[in-house]
């Protein structure tokens, strides 16, 4: 049917509503006549309105949620490299493999995120330590002996994220959550 065609008919039903109306010296209210004829096909608006609006809410609160997520696991993360700094600094010349000790910390202090996900790096009185153990053979050499009182010893922690809502990623590479914290050694 054409637009053309369609308008005609639609006008010919409000004539024919009309001329009820007026033979019938009713007025125009919803029930009868034009105002019958103005509600119908109204009946479903709210549920097309819902069916638009409910997806994109639920896209929002569920993008609201995963980002809450990973707000959480970096301050918890963040806690977590804070409180492992705290007890190297406070280590000196009381372990071996004070990197071993730090990450056991971490480990503990951030129960929920995955132990196995976690990156180390330590820098010892300005010597790099990657890894999560930096051994030595006695409190007099190796990272063990870096640990001199008044100097820095820094801990870097790094920790993977998904910002990704039904499938979707927002990054291609996924994204990493960073927490470094410096303290003197004691």
């Amino acid at each position: 049917m054409t637009m053309t065609n369609c308008l005609r008919r639609q006008s010919m039903m409000l004539m024919r509503g009309l001329n009820r109306v007026t033979a019938s010296g009713n007025d125009l209210h919803a029930g009868s006549g034009l105002g019958a004829l103005l509600s119908l096909g109204e009946e479903g608006g709210a549920l097309v309105e819902s069916a638009i609006v409910l997806p994109i809410m639920l896209l929002i609160s569920t993008g609201l949620l995963i980002f809450g997520i990973a707000v959480n696991n970096y301050l918890c993360l963040t806690e977590a490299t804070s409180t492992g700094a705290r007890l190297l600094a406070v280590s000196r010349g009381q372990t071996l493999d004070p990197c071993a000790t730090t990450v056991t910390a971490i480990e503990n202090a951030a129960p929920t995120l995955t132990p196995g996900n976690f990156t180390f790096t330590f820098v010892l009185n300005g010597t790099n330590y990657p890894g999560s153990t930096c051994s030595s053979k006695n409190t007099s050499s190796g990272a063990a002996a870096n640990l001199v009182q008044g100097k820095s010893a820094t801990v870097t922690v790094a920790y993977p994220c998904a910002l990704g809502i039904f499938g979707e990623t927002f990054s291609a590479k996924g994204c990493t959550l960073t927490s470094q914290t410096t303290e003197l050694v004691q």
